[in-house]
């Protein structure tokens, strides 16, 4: 994974020139990328409260970065709902090496202050460094979004800030997956289980992700917006985004019990059963245990509870993996990875899933040949890993998260992009759980040496995104998209003129793409489907990759995706003349890891 980070201000700049052009001009800095306005705030509404942006000097008269070490009551949440956001940020002060990547550690409101700080986050595969001024918005001189306990600490605050400037807008914070920003901190390998229906040794799995130094959170179903954020009778919170922060076993009237420990992003509101800060159940155990174990409990939002009313309670853990090790197994392992880029364009290669076999075969295609078996095994360990992007920061758009999956099929050895037919007759080998309009969804699959097709997939046809896939294995694999080739048939003198003989090759030619065209329209009404493009073109002996595709259906489809009779000659005359000018075969775009 790539370990240097990239400046994503618009001048170019990094925090550390931008920093010293404040300190030699004695000013403090002003971001015109995130400007302290109402658009950085929200997009869809008018302000609802009457802010005022103020540096934490104007707060406060000692403002510092970091008080007394970053920790998780450094982080309460606000009148933003970004819940999940603060549950992954609570997490990461669990982990101090990558808090310090996260957080960089040369910046504070010592002599080098210049009204900028900065922050790292992972991003499609990449580590970007994301600048941002020190104006918070405030009311009556208090924090209103997020913020720390202590009055005068403000790295969590600023950290949102960064956050929200890197996807568009405070508002573009609003509701999410504490996976998400999980993975955003640590370019990790995301996991979910669903506790009704989890393994039997759950809690097993759970401790040695917190050993190996994972990022958890946990979340209750929903029935109804209505339900969203309700109290239940035990201090629960409904549809509502906790850190688990700790897992413990403890002796208990000659008995093991297991406990873990959650965190409310609130910083209050706390589970009230047993194993609560103020239950009996504490007074029965070894007070060394219990001191060790509930340390200085208070009401900060963190509590203990028995692992088995946690089950009872919770219905989804997301767990963020910093390597794609099983956590079922001991095995570590070296990780191989590959990752491609793609989109998902309407017209030419947005086909959605299965039930669309018309157009399904349209969707990218990539291939995977495992070549190895893992070592003391006879099958291949794979983790595939399909991620929309940028897709909350579209939101001012009106767009939001497709509904996204995935299929693997044994592929033959010889094809490229394979067609309609294939997938009619050829099941799935593997493939994703479900589709799920979330970021990223990810699987783990043991499949045996071989050549495979991944096609990654909206749910509906027509739907448009860009994606990246990430494929973990053990040993390498070969990995390959879009290889295409030009066939040219056609002998030209570049004379100006046609002779004869090349009139005649190319009203041959004519004659064919004209019987292409009628046998594609199969209403007669004078159109094809833009979806059909790849086909006809092959017959025609041109052999497009995916990304031309995608631009000849961008110029050529109109609005219900298809191509009338002039606009297909005009294509394919025009690539006829492209690839004239080149002799024997060209190779057009090829890619193979």
């Amino acid at each position: 994974m790539p370990t240097k980070s990239i400046s994503t201000q618009g001048d170019g700049k990094t925090f550390e020139q931008l920093r010293q052009e404040c300190l030699q001009k004695k000013k403090l800095f002003e971001d015109p990328d995130f400007p302290a306005c109402d658009s950085s705030l929200y997009y869809s509404q008018s302000v609802p409260i009457n802010f005022e942006w103020k540096r934490p000097g104007e707060l406060c008269e000692n403002p510092e970065f970091i008080v007394g070490g970053a920790d998780r009551t450094d982080i309460c949440q606000g009148a933003l709902g970004d819940c999940w956001l603060l549950a992954a940020i609570a997490s990461l002060t669990l982990h101090k090496e990558t808090l310090a990547r996260v957080v960089p550690n040369d910046q504070g409101f010592d002599r080098s202050y210049a009204g900028i700080f900065h922050f790292q986050f992972w991003q499609h595969n990449r580590w970007l460094d994301v600048v941002v001024d020190d104006r918070l918005p405030a009311v009556r001189n208090r924090l209103v979004l997020l913020h720390s306990a202590s009055n005068n600490e403000f790295w969590s605050a600023l950290l949102e800030k960064a956050y929200a400037k890197l996807n568009g807008s405070y508002e573009s914070l609003k509701g999410g997956s504490t996976l998400e920003a999980m993975e955003d901190f640590t370019g990790g390998v995301g996991e979910t289980y669903e506790t009704k229906s989890a393994p039997t040794d759950l809690f097993n799995i759970m401790k040695k992700a917190y050993d190996r130094g994972s990022m958890m959170g946990c979340s209750i179903d929903i029935t109804s917006s209505a339900e969203s954020e309700a109290q239940t009778a035990s201090g629960l919170v409904k549809g509502h985004a906790y850190s688990i922060t700790g897992l413990e076993e403890v002796n208990y009237r000659g008995k093991k019990v297991k406990l873990i420990r959650i965190r409310n992003p609130w910083g209050q509101v706390e589970w009230n059963g047993a194993w609560s800060d103020e239950s009996r159940e504490w007074n029965v155990i070894d007070s060394s245990e219990k001191k060790r174990i509930l340390q200085n409990s208070m009401d900060d939002g963190e509590f203990w509870m028995e692992f088995e009313d946690f089950k009872a309670n919770y219905d989804k853990i997301e767990i963020c993996n910093l390597t794609p090790d099983s956590l079922t197994d001991e095995t570590k392992r070296k990780w191989e990875v590959n990752m491609f880029e793609g989109n998902w364009i309407r017209g030419s290669t947005a086909g959605g899933c299965r039930n669309f076999i018309d157009t399904f075969w349209t969707n990218p295609q990539f291939k995977l040949t495992l070549l190895h078996a893992d070592d003391n095994n006879d099958k291949c360990s794979v983790v595939i890993a399909l991620m929309q992007k940028n897709r909350r920061a579209l939101r001012k758009e009106g767009l939001d998260l497709q509904t996204i999956g995935f299929a693997l099929y044994e592929a033959p050895a010889d094809e490229d992009h394979l067609g309609k037919d294939f997938f009619r007759y050829n099941g799935s080998k593997a493939r994703s759980k479900t589709y799920i309009n979330v970021r990223e969804i990810s699987e783990r699959f043991t499949l045996p040496p071989g050549n495979y097709l991944l096609v990654p997939t909206t749910f509906q046809p027509h739907d448009e995104a860009d994606f990246i896939i990430r494929i973990f294995s053990e040993k390498a694999a070969g990995t390959m998209y879009d290889i295409y080739m030009f066939d040219e048939s056609i002998q030209v003198d570049n004379s100006g003129q046609l002779e004869f003989q090349e009139f005649k090759v190319f009203w041959e030619k004519m004659k064919k793409w004209i019987m292409l065209f009628i046998s594609y329209d199969t209403d007669r009404s004078g159109k094809m489907s833009s979806y059909e493009l790849r086909i006809a073109l092959k017959a025609a002996g041109m052999h497009l990759n995916t990304k031309l595709l995608q631009l000849l259906g961008l110029r050529f489809a109109d609005e219900n995706y298809d191509i009338d009779f002039d606009d297909y000659l005009t294509c394919i005359i025009r690539l006829e003349n492209m690839f004239s000018e080149y002799q024997g075969t060209f190779l057009l775009l090829s890619m193979n890891v």
